[in-house]
């Protein structure tokens, strides 16, 4: 199996290789629209590479889901936290009541 994963890595990492070599004409990546641009008196504007481009909105996209996904998941969090804390004081109190159970037993144990 590990063997097939890293046949499985080396391939996309040649794929990504090759698309980056294919793709490296610089592009104009601009955060705002022109008019925008000229009304608040701002040129977000940067030059890069077309693979850069894509490789920036992969890892940007992969980063807003894992965090869409962990909000998303956060009631599940914190409900087995809750379930934890509840079987450690039930655990506890298990504990409790056959330390007590026990010393009743010694004490019938003396009286007979």
């Amino acid at each position: 199996m590990r063997i097939i994963r890293l046949a499985f890595l080396a391939v996309i990492a040649v794929l990504l290789v090759t698309f980056a070599l294919a793709n490296r004409s610089p592009v104009v990546v601009s955060l705002l629209p022109e008019s925008l641009e000229q009304v608040f008196g701002l040129s977000l504007r940067w030059e890069m590479p077309l693979f850069l481009v894509v490789f920036l909105g992969i890892v940007f996209g992969l980063l807003i889901g894992f965090l869409w996904e962990w909000m998303r998941e956060y009631r599940y969090r914190a409900e087995a936290a809750r379930k934890r804390r509840e079987a450690e004081r039930l655990a506890r109190e298990l504990e409790t009541r056959k330390a007590e159970e026990r010393k009743q037993h010694d004490v019938l144990a003396l009286i007979e």
